[in-house]
């Protein structure tokens, strides 16, 4: 989804630089309440991942390819406001080192796959924690389905703003059925590949993803409250 240089006219172009340049501001000081000495590593591996598993494309049919978009991945494992900030530097680099999407649509890609694609599976996440069983079991499904879900969002989102400013000449409708369909396979793609690395980290370290977190809390919060079995002595058994 890395959208090229002059898809989209100067003045949106430049209006999503601003909103790139003001949510990755937001997202430097959110990122100070997510990472301490124990997480801050994570985040860079968070980074790492994305930028390697973009690098790979898997066949979706007719031709067409995608590959991992990691908002949700990374929104997940280190919190929405650091995976804003990794996704803002994978696409910077992606950028200026293997001029993969637009030095003149960096701000629309950051805004694309780094705003709208966080925040989609960030609120698509918590809102299925927040009805659902507190289980760190759950953590990785959930984040699967927040991919599937984010994938296809930060597609639509490119089709707004191409009915704002696009300059190809390719009907809206078209643009619509075209996205969606692909995105959404996309999407299966996406959440197999969260889910499996979410599970593997929940696995190993739970207590590192920022996903699990207030989960992990809740269960041992339950645990110290829940009364514990009363048993009787044979002293007292034997009372008349």
């Amino acid at each position: 989804m890395h959208v090229p240089d002059g898809f989209l006219d100067a003045p949106t172009s430049i209006a999503t630089g601003v909103v790139a340049a003001a949510a990755v501001g937001v997202a430097l000081r959110g990122a100070r309440r997510e990472l301490d000495e124990r997480t801050a590593p994570l985040a860079g591996l968070a980074a790492a991942f994305v930028f390697a598993a973009q690098m790979f494309n898997f066949p979706v049919g007719a031709g067409t390819s995608g590959h991992l978009l990691g908002g949700a991945l990374a929104a997940v494992l280190v919190g929405p406001f650091t995976a804003v900030l990794c996704l803002s530097v994978v696409l910077l680099v992606q950028a200026l080192m293997f001029a993969d999407g637009g030095i003149t649509a960096l701000g629309t890609n950051v805004v694309l796959l780094g705003v709208v694609g966080v925040l989609a599976a960030w609120l698509v996440f918590r809102g299925l924690q927040s009805v659902l069983p507190q289980r760190v079991g759950l953590v990785a499904p959930l984040a699967a389905v927040s991919a599937f879900v984010a994938v296809p969002t930060a597609a639509l989102a490119f089709v707004g703003l191409y009915a704002v400013g696009g300059t190809a000449p390719i009907p809206l409708d078209s643009l619509v059925t075209a996205m969606l369909g692909w995105h959404t396979l996309i999407g299966v793609g996406e959440a197999v590949i969260t889910g499996l690395v979410v599970g593997s980290v929940v696995a190993a370290r739970p207590d590192l993803v920022h996903g699990a977190r207030r989960v992990m809390g809740r269960q041992e919060l339950e645990i110290r409250t829940s009364p514990a079995p009363t048993t009787s002595t044979p002293a007292a058994e034997a009372r008349p």
